[in-house]
């Protein structure tokens, strides 16, 4: 529970970097009570998502239970919002990076236009370039920056109640109506989503908890509940250390420098706020370890949202609402290629535009809670729409508190957020144009992408699709309890590990993976083979980690043999397996062979069943 709690806290709590200055400058001395008030109103939405979660851990968060709950148009319209949330996600990080870096060692030209938009792509362009030959470890990577997070705010919370945290501080120049506006307000709320982001991400991970219906609740709701105190604290602080004044700029004619001057780095400006209170030195160290510290935050953060929003696309690919690109497994970057190269490029686009636009930190944050209060709206909504529609759907959490409808008990938390975040949604749309034009266009953009697809797929647009079933071999005879796959470079193999994973998905199954090193005959079985022993492994490795990202858990072994076939069935033999699962190229047939010798040896003296993936002519060429 406590590693996952952490990684809710670290996805989550990462969001203020980006999201304080932009509610500040909005909301001025009202930004703690806003970031308090909307925060509660998130505590609400994880309810149903943890609900969701429990009864249905797959890939794809509210999207999955909209889907289930509704049909396939109104699940991706859900999907097709969170993918392009991730994207701003992945814009307004790397933007804040290059501001982070300058503001905290005084490289103050990388934080000016148009060279903070140049820096931010650059650093979208490399981490896409890595992640297409690297995979992440998303979750060592989000532990090691939810304990980064945690030790940064620690110390601005201590330090800053000690030194700044004033009473007067907040109180100052506080007239609602007047500084802030009510307009200001009401677009501030909607925009204080954007302090929360990442619960989807840390939806996704009930897919690869062994426990859903316990752990992730509660470390979800320890996670959420640190992060809602953490941003209301050092929100506190910072309005303390930058009270409203009269500004000729700020909307309604008042501002507050946490949300001008420290717009793009508002954690660095609290640090430079203890000058005076603190030594110089001790001033520049605490700026420089918190400008680097947050940049490093939120490179992390631009990573983890191209991954998730590669898996969010890997979920609707499979199911016919995105091109079936989307929807194939890749071992190197457990996401398909075409999710990270599409998702960079948006994202990038979305920069220039943004920056073209004017203002590109309101423009990107309102588009944001445009997409993300969509997706709240419908999770609840679909949370109690399951309520009718499943009433027997295993439910390992159920939101407590409950009030008897028609005879079902209806949770009174969805019952309360949808409204509330459906009214988020209308301020929204009401107070920017980028929410009220710019977003209804994406919306446009998805229909036409979706109805594209299903009709390429020939799928009714209505119907419900679901991945096709691995399982060739019809029941009894596909009833498996564990799989033998042996491990293959390129494509076949993974494609041969790909089907694995998926049959394990469906059936609980058991998966080991064989790594055979043959060895020459004129050499004997225990030579030293290191660079075979390295590859051998550095496979199994690969193996085990994309197995995980679908929560099924892959055995290994490393065995030395003359003949790979030999191998193979030897290790069947012993380990009693149901299946063993292989590959075989188009270039056998070219050779009036059907199959390879080792598939050929395999399927003759096999103990069990055996399922080969063979691919047409052209296929692994194109």
């Amino acid at each position: 529970m406590g590693s996952i709690a952490s990684v809710a806290y670290g996805e989550i709590g990462s969001s203020i970097y980006i999201a304080l200055g932009v509610i500040a400058l909005y909301a001025l001395g009202f930004t703690p009570w806003v970031l308090l008030g909307v925060g509660l109103v998130f505590v609400i939405v994880a309810l149903s998502y943890a609900e969701g979660t429990a009864a249905l851990p797959e890939t794809g968060g509210a999207a999955t239970f909209v889907r289930k709950a509704f049909n396939d148009p109104a699940g991706f319209i859900t999907g097709w919002a969170l993918f392009l949330d991730y994207l701003i996600v992945i814009a307004l990080a790397a933007l804040f990076v290059p501001h982070y870096v300058g503001t905290a060692i005084g490289w103050n030209a990388i934080a000016t236009e148009p060279w903070d938009v140049v820096a931010g792509i650059g650093v979208i362009v490399v981490l896409a370039v890595v992640r297409l030959f690297r995979r992440a470890h998303l979750y060592g990577v989000a532990v090691f920056i939810a304990v980064l997070a945690l030790i940064s705010h620690l110390v601005l919370i201590v330090l800053g109640f000690a030194l700044l945290l004033s009473t007067k501080g907040l109180g100052a120049g506080l007239d609602l109506g007047t500084a802030p506006t009510w307009n200001s307000i009401f677009f501030s709320l909607a925009l204080a989503t954007l302090a929360y982001t990442g619960l989807e991400t840390v939806a996704n991970l009930a897919a690869e908890t062994r426990e859903p219906g316990r752990t992730l609740p509660r470390s979800l709701f320890v996670g959420i509940g640190a992060v809602v105190i953490v941003s209301f604290a050092i929100a506190a602080i910072g309005i303390s250390a930058y009270p409203a004044h009269p500004h000729p700029t700020g909307p309604g004619g008042y501002a507050s420098d946490l949300g001008t001057r420290w717009l793009q780095a508002p954690i660095v400006g609290i640090a430079e706020a203890f000058g005076g209170s603190l030594p110089d030195w001790a001033v520049d160290s605490l700026r420089i370890f918190l400008g680097l510290t947050g940049a490093i935050i939120l490179v992390a953060t631009t990573s983890t949202a191209l991954s998730g929003g590669g898996r969010l696309a890997y979920s609707m690919g499979k199911r016919a609402m995105l091109p079936r690109a989307f929807g194939r497994l890749n071992q190197r970057t457990f996401i398909a290629p075409v999710s990270i190269v599409s998702g960079a490029g948006i994202a990038c686009a979305l920069l220039i535009a943004a920056s073209l636009v004017g203002q590109e930190v309101r423009f990107l944050a309102s588009l944001y809670s445009f997409g993300a209060l969509i997706a709240f709206t419908a999770a609840q909504l679909a949370v109690l729409r399951l309520r009718f529609s499943k009433p027997d759907l295993e439910r390992p959490f159920r939101v407590p508190g409950n009030v008897r409808i028609r005879g079902v008990a209806v949770p009174v938390a969805p019952l309360v957020g949808a409204p509330l975040t459906f009214a988020l949604w209308i301020a929204a749309l009401a107070t920017h144009n980028a929410a009220r034009i710019a977003g209804p266009i994406w919306l446009a953009l998805g229909v036409g992408i979706f109805v594209a697809v299903r009709r390429r797929e020939h799928e009714r647009l209505l119907e419900h699709v679901e991945p096709i079933d691995a399982d060739l071999v019809p029941a009894p005879e596909g009833v498996y309890e564990s799989i033998l796959v042996p491990v293959k470079l390129g494509p076949i193999g993974e494609e041969m590990l790909a089907t694995a994973i998926r049959l394990a998905e469906e059936r609980g199954c058991a998966v080991r993976a064989l790594h055979v090193i043959r060895v020459p005959l004129d050499m004997p079985l225990d030579a030293e083979l290191l660079d075979q022993e390295e590859q051998a492994e550095a496979s199994l490795a690969d193996a085990k980690l994309l197995a995980s990202e679908h929560g099924v858990h892959v055995e290994g072994e490393i065995v030395r043999a003359r003949a790979i076939g030999e191998a193979i069935v030897d290790r069947a033999c012993t380990d009693g397996v149901d299946l063993i699962l292989l590959g075989s190229a188009p270039r056998w047939r070219r050779q009036s062979r059907f199959f390879s010798p080792t598939v050929d040896y395999v399927l003759r003296r096999a103990p069990c069943e055996v399922m080969v993936i063979t691919y047409p002519q052209g296929v692994l060429e194109g």
